[in-house]
């Protein structure tokens, strides 16, 4: 039996069919709006900006993960984890991402999470934060909320006209509320965290992560990197970060040599194709500065593990194979942990899914896919083979990226609507930068 099925049938559905441990010890807080979530496909919620003056541990204890613990522990499916009960429902040995959020934690603490109250507060062991939305990128599938440079986009030439689908309104304005307070102007978020930081979660928190916007722009960021070369002695905490790795050159070097003064570092970053396909979706990126800054990282780093979270849309099909023949290369040369890599398929904005393109174009994609799934057995983890596979089988089968999602044609729409406009604000041409297969399609519709 598969490892991860294995997992999932002893270690969770054994407690309830609806048990992930990240509601308790995974967290994401956005400190610069007030908001967390429990991982990265359940929508955030809000704060409460009274209860964490007395308790910092409010960031990450919510009524509403407190909610959604009760129904976990009563075998009920939380509304918001809908994309893992959409890849268990395809079929009984489809891996969903609870199995990879619960497997990083002990038998022991699965166990205790499952009996503790559901309204007792809880230790992180795993936390994501941003500390503002500071980013030099602009990303075709991100939105203002995440990225002061989308912000100067939409204050610049206003919002994206004509889409009629769901993900409309991530382009319709400037997402003031991500970003609640200024520069240097006082944070209660932010002061949580350091209290909390400072008090306890140093010691109780096995793996921090900071990601942004783009963290190397944040001041906090820097401070965090100060007081683990100050004080690493005090904690065991594991610290990555998520970077888009094309900053400025001195940021760079500062950044690799802070990675010698850490016990535990590692850093993730995100590519989903290549060259000017993957400039295209990651407007602002450099792929050459991307690729060189890996090598260097790996070569001049001092870092337990290297990670490339691939967000998979419908423009990175195309190319993501020859990103993956471009990571196993590097695994050959480096070691099979450098890099690491997630396929995660993207649902908001819905227009942006792989589920809008032909059956034509998926299935090419899904062609080449199965023979690096065959071919790279030896060089992938069970993991990143797991993956590919997933990505095939959702390629073949799913035809909506996410419940209560609009029509094909009306995403389809959209999917055209909003890439002339971005390619006129933004300086691209889609035509120029993608095949001819895909440009007829997009001509067509």
């Amino acid at each position: 039996m598969n490892k991860d099925i294995e997992f999932r049938k002893t270690q969770l559905d054994t407690k309830s069919y609806s048990f992930c441990a990240a509601k308790w010890y995974n967290a994401t807080i956005w400190l610069g709006s007030g908001q967390t979530t429990s991982c990265h496909h359940p929508l955030p919620h809000q704060i409460d900006l009274e209860e964490i003056k007395t308790n910092p541990k409010a960031i990450h204890n919510t009524r509403q993960k407190k909610f959604e613990r009760e129904q976990m522990q009563q075998g009920e499916r939380p509304k918001g984890c809908e994309y893992c009960w959409k890849i268990e429902d395809m079929g009984p040995d489809n891996v969903s991402d609870r199995v990879y959020k619960s497997k990083i934690y002990a038998e022991k603490d699965l166990t205790r999470a499952f009996q503790t109250p559901c309204q007792q507060d809880v230790d992180l062991q795993t936390l994501e934060i941003s500390f503002d939305r500071t980013c030099n990128f602009a990303c075709s599938y991100c939105n203002p909320a995440f990225s002061t440079t989308w912000v100067k986009d939409i204050k610049n030439n206003g919002a994206y006209k004509n889409l009629q689908s769901d993900g409309r309104n991530h382009f319709t304005h400037t997402h003031d509320a991500s970003q609640k307070y200024g520069y240097q102007e006082f944070n209660p978020y932010v002061d949580a965290f350091w209290r909390w930081w400072e008090s306890d979660l140093h010691r109780t928190l096995k793996e921090l992560r900071v990601t942004g916007g783009e963290p190397l722009m944040s001041a906090d960021m820097w401070k965090l990197l100060d007081w683990f070369k100050n004080n690493h002695s005090k904690s065991d905490t594991k610290l990555a970060i998520n970077s888009n790795l094309c900053p400025k050159v001195e940021l760079m070097d500062k950044l690799i040599d802070a990675s010698h003064h850490i016990k535990n570092f590692d850093v993730y970053t995100s590519a989903e194709a290549m060259w000017d396909q993957a400039e295209y979706i990651r407007d602002g990126m450099n792929f050459t500065q991307w690729r060189d800054n890996m090598i260097r990282l790996i070569e001049q780093g001092s870092l337990d593990g290297l990670h490339v979270m691939c967000t998979i849309n419908a423009l990175s099909l195309e190319s993501l194979p020859e990103l993956i023949n471009m990571m196993v290369a590097w695994k050959e040369k480096y070691g099979k942990n450098y890099p690491n890599f997630t396929l995660n398929i993207l649902r908001f904005p819905s227009f942006q899914s792989p589920v809008v393109l032909p059956t034509h174009i998926k299935q090419r994609a899904v062609n080449k896919l199965k023979l690096q799934a065959e071919i790279y057995k030896q060089q992938l983890h069970d993991m990143e083979i797991n993956q590919i596979n997933r990505l095939i089988q959702y390629l073949e089968t799913v035809d909506s990226p996410h419940a209560g999602a609009d029509t094909v044609e009306k995403l389809q729409q959209d999917f055209k609507q909003f890439y002339q406009q971005y390619d006129h604000r933004r300086n691209k041409n889609f035509g120029n930068t993608f095949s001819e297969e895909m440009v007829e399609w997009y001509n067509g519709l």
